[in-house]
């Protein structure tokens, strides 16, 4: 038995074989190619199979998500036989004499820029499509497996750390937990185990090894313990975990259909954070009262170049659609920092967390913004959306938000489209200088939600990310809660609601403290719905205190 300790950054116990995630090669060799009718062969062999790849995902889409999203696949699969685009792979191996892989990535490079150089927007916008079946093509020919796992089996995910863009491109049926070297609570691969309700344990360092691959494991995302091959004792002890834990997961079905009120009569909102259309399933099986946080980065994260205002509308449209008139609160790009987008060829930064990021850079680009209002407003015409801009310091940044809604709705008029005139606009609080201008951002907004992951990084000058500063990164500090009893007071007096997207949200232990504060809403995983209906059912607003502020 191998024990390793990590840190626990979603709950759950799960048992399974550990499998290293399969990460693509950066390089590929441009030394002549040995025998060139062999490389013709392979290149077919990775056609024939990106072909055979996109049509059952066509078939699976048009089962989950409808005709739309079956299209844009099938339409994939007609690029991948596409005569000019297949001719440019093809001359291009026979003139440079290389392997296939360069044949095809110097392909898909030329044939790519020659869309996107065309006064066809419809063209342009075809680059992107060749630029992702040009990285199918290559993983079948490097052996890399679409969603980074080859496995017939569900596994525990192992890896040195997960980027966001990576985690969106996983096979998520074939995850029992995941584990991860590096990484921190804050990581995107913990939020996705929250999202997914299973097990995740970031911070095992050297002692998680490749050479682990395929061995048994049962992981604790509790206590943060993992074990490998576990004696008749452990094993015992964590098949009785196991059984605790389906009984519990029996338990919190009967809060289905229950109202999320106190003992007394207050009222709080559940609502549910996603980061794509494919999370809403586990929204309404989990009974959410609404979406809290649409995190619609992870479109652009997703993409090989910038989604356009139709791509970014179909997501959101979809959503709004499927949540059924509950509020679905969508903020608006949020990138930089931790979440870095190739295409938007950010300059480097010393201190990314302070530079240009969120809604600095919406405001920085206005045209990637006007793109994204439109897709916002027109999906509003569908649902119950509402608008938020996270990184708000200024007052000044909320009113350069409002002008450009204001511009894109007099747009919309113009052509007639449809959308909500009433929508909502709100603000992510997530620094000491929104709190403390938080007054004056209430008469500007309809609604504030408090980012708990950065606003805690802001007051304590601790960086979210890093794993190693332990107890000084603490959300419960007095100078957080005082921040959010303060946001709290001012939303309240401007007469308007807040909510807390960040992960502390779900903390329990917190609960009758966001009580006493006068927290409105509280989203967060769709797997912590229910346990947290469960505790707001038991507790008495009235009777919750503010010690917790104290120091």
């Amino acid at each position: 038995m191998i024990v390793m300790q990590g840190k626990g950054v979603s709950r759950g116990v799960a048992n399974g074989p550990i499998y290293f995630f399969q990460r693509s090669s950066t390089t590929i060799s441009d030394a002549p190619a040995a025998d060139l009718e062999a490389e013709k062969q392979r290149i077919t062999a990775a056609q024939e199979k990106s072909i055979e790849q996109l049509n059952a995902l066509a078939d699976q889409a048009r089962e989950e998500t409808g005709e739309e999203t079956a299209i844009l696949f099938e339409t994939h699969a007609m690029f991948v036989e596409d005569e000019d685009y297949v001719d440019c792979m093809m001359n291009t191996l026979t003139e440079r004499g290389c392997c296939a892989e360069k044949a095809v990535e110097t392909a898909g490079e030329e044939f790519s820029a020659m869309l996107a150089a065309m006064d066809d927007a419809y063209m342009q916008a075809r680059a992107a499509d060749i630029k992702d079946v040009t990285r199918r093509i290559l993983n079948n020919l490097m052996g890399i497996a679409d969603g980074g796992i080859d496995s017939d089996v569900p596994v525990i995910l192992a890896a040195d750390d997960l980027a966001p863009s990576e985690t969106l491109q996983l096979d998520k049926s074939k995850i029992l937990g995941f584990i991860t070297q590096g990484g921190s609570s804050n990581s995107h691969t913990a939020i996705l185990a929250r999202t997914m309700g299973i097990p995740a344990i970031c911070g095992l360092g050297d002692a998680l090894k490749p050479e682990q691959a395929g061995r048994e494991a049962y992981i604790d995302g509790e206590t943060g313990q993992v074990a490998i091959e576990p004696d008749d004792i452990t094993l015992s002890a964590y098949q009785a975990k196991q059984e605790k834990q389906r009984e519990m997961k029996e338990l919190m079905e009967t809060m289905k259909g229950q109202q999320d009120v106190t003992l007394d009569g207050r009222e709080m909102m559940v609502y549910c954070n996603i980061g794509s259309p494919e999370d809403v399933a586990a929204v309404l099986s989990n009974d959410g009262q609404g979406i809290g946080l649409f995190r619609s980065e992870f479109l652009y994260l997703a993409a090989s170049d910038y989604p356009s205002e139709d791509d970014q509308f179909n997501a959101y449209k979809q959503v709004a659609a499927a949540m059924g008139g509950k509020r679905v609160v969508i903020r608006t790009l949020d990138i930089g920092a931790d979440k870095q987008v190739d295409y938007f060829e950010m300059r480097k930064e010393e201190n990314p967390a302070l530079g240009v990021r969120a809604i600095r850079i919406c405001l920085n680009r206005p045209e990637v913004f006007r793109t994204q209002l439109r897709a916002l407003y027109r999906a509003s015409a569908y649902g119950k959306v509402a608008i938020m801009f996270p990184m708000i310091t200024s007052v000044w940044e909320v009113k350069e938000c409002k002008r450009a809604c204001q511009k894109v709705m007099a747009e919309l008029d113009a052509e007639g489209i449809p959308y909500n005139k009433d929508t909502e606009l709100g603000i992510m609080i997530e620094t000491p200088a929104s709190v403390l201008v938080a007054e004056e951002l209430a008469r500007e907004v309809d609604f504030f939600s408090v980012g708990t992951n950065d606003l805690t990084q802001y007051t304590l000058a601790c960086d979210r990310q890093a794993n190693d500063l332990g107890k000084f990164f603490d959300p419960h500090h007095p100078a957080v809660l005082r921040a959010l009893k303060l946001a709290t007071d001012a939303a309240h007096k401007a007469g308007i609601w807040i909510g807390i997207c960040g992960e502390l949200g779900a903390d329990l232990e917190l609960l009758e403290t966001f009580l006493a504060i006068g927290i409105d809403e509280l989203s967060v995983s769709p797997t912590s719905v229910l346990p947290l209906r469960a505790e707001i059912r038991k507790s008495i607003a009235k009777t919750c205190t503010l010690e917790k502020l104290e120091c």
